[in-house]
C-alpha cells in the first residue's frame, strides 16, 4: 500500500504560468496535455536537472533538453515533438522559473573592443516571441503546398547531420593530394550538404495538395525537391526560413558605453550557459 509522502508539501511548486506561442496546435496526439486555459505551469529545475545540463552527451544528442522540458514543464509529455516556435519560449520560461527573470551577459563593441556586463530582463525577451503563421501556403501552377513548424527532433537530426557534414569538410584532402581525389572529396561532402538541405524543407512540409492526391509523404515530398526546377526550389526555401525567422528571438540593441556605437548581439539559448547563473 502506498502512503503519502510526509515531505510532499516541500516539492517544487510552479514558479510561473505561460502561453505556448503555437496555442498547443502543431503536437501529435499524446505529445502535450492540452491545458483548458491556454496557460501551462513551468517548474524551477531540479539539481539532477542542473547535472544532466553538464552531460556532454546527452547534450549532443539532445536528451538532456528533451528530460528537462519534460521535467519542468511536465504537460509536455514528448518534448521531442515540441513545435520549434515553442522552443525559445519554454526554455527562457524555465530559466526564468529557476533562476529569477533577470540573466547578466557580457558584450563586446566591435568597433572600439571594449567589454561591458549588461542585465537583460528576460519577461521582455517572453513577450517578444510570436508565432510565425503557418495558416499561409505557397501556390504554384496548379499545387499548393501547406507548411509545418518543425519538431525538436527535426531540429536535433538536422544539426546532427550538419556537424558530421562540417567534419566531413574538415577531412577534405590537403594540398599535396590528387586533384582528382580533392574534387571527389569536396563532390561527396556537397553531395551531403545538399542531402541535409533537402530533409530540412522536406521536414518543414505539412502537405502538397495536386488537382488529384494530397500528399504528406516525406519521401515523395524529398523527391519532389530533388526534382523540381530551381525556381519553385527557391521559393519554398525562401517561405521556410521567413516563417523561422518570424518567431525566433530577436537580437539584442546594443549601445557602447564608451564610444556610443550601437550594434547588434544574438541572444543565444545555447545550454552550456543560458542556464549557469552569474556567480
Amino acid at each position: 500500500m502506498h502512503t503519502t509522502n510526509p515531505l510532499q508539501q516541500y516539492f517544487r511548486q510552479p514558479a510561473i504560468y505561460i502561453r505556448l506561442p503555437s496555442q498547443g496546435k502543431f503536437y501529435p496526439p499524446g505529445a502535450l496535455n492540452a491545458s483548458v486555459t491556454g496557460e501551462y505551469p513551468v517548474y524551477p529545475m531540479t539539481a539532477i536537472d542542473e547535472i544532466t545540463y553538464r552531460t556532454p552527451d546527452a547534450m549532443f544528442n539532445g536528451q538532456a533538453t528533451v528530460n528537462v522540458i519534460q521535467s519542468c514543464v511536465p504537460d509536455i509529455r514528448d518534448a521531442w515533438q515540441l513545435p520549434a516556435m515553442d522552443m525559445d519560449a519554454v526554455l527562457v520560461a524555465i530559466r526564468i522559473a529557476s533562476y529569477g527573470h533577470e540573466m547578466e551577459f557580457s558584450t563586446q563593441c566591435p568597433k572600439c573592443q571594449a567589454e561591458s556586463e549588461r542585465v537583460l530582463d528576460l519577461r521582455t525577451v517572453m513577450d517578444s516571441l510570436k508565432a510565425a503563421d503557418y495558416s499561409s501556403s505557397i501556390k504554384y501552377g496548379d499545387i499548393e503546398i501547406f507548411m509545418r513548424p518543425m519538431t525538436y527532433k527535426n531540429l536535433t537530426d538536422n544539426s546532427r547531420m550538419q556537424y558530421e557534414n562540417q567534419r566531413l569538410i574538415q577531412m577534405l584532402p590537403d594540398a599535396d593530394a590528387q586533384e582528382s581525389d580533392k574534387m571527389s572529396a569536396m563532390g561527396a561532402a556537397l553531395l551531403k550538404i545538399t542531402e541535409v538541405t533537402v530533409k530540412a524543407l522536406a521536414q518543414g512540409i505539412a502537405m502538397v495538395k495536386t488537382p488529384s492526391a494530397m500528399v504528406t509523404e516525406l519521401e515523395y515530398i524529398e523527391e519532389m525537391l530533388n526534382n523540381c526546377d530551381r525556381k519553385l526550389f527557391n521559393q519554398i526555401r525562401d517561405h521556410l526560413i521567413e516563417l523561422k525567422s518570424s518567431s525566433e528571438m530577436k537580437p539584442l540593441h546594443i549601445t557602447c558605453d564608451e564610444c556610443n556605437n550601437e550594434y547588434e548581439q544574438a541572444l543565444t539559448l545555447d545550454m552550456s550557459s543560458f542556464f549557469v547563473p552569474a556567480s
